[in-house]
């Protein structure tokens, strides 16, 4: 909120709007954390998965 000349207070429209969603989310750290910590385990799970699968099989 701010203030006018005459000290009175009023609310600014921008207050007013609901934050969106996306923001809401990426505000959160733990989700910013866990997301930094799945995604690249994922990643390296599957590429792992794929070499195995690449290995010839002995005779």
């Amino acid at each position: 909120m701010s203030e006018n000349n005459d000290g009175e207070s009023r609310t600014d429209p921008a207050d007013q709007e609901p934050i969106p969603m996306m923001q809401r989310l990426l505000d959160n750290p733990f989700l910013l954390l866990l997301l930094g910590i799945l995604v690249p385990a994922v990643f390296y799970i599957i590429w792992g998965i794929i070499e195995i699968t690449q290995i010839p099989i002995a005779e």
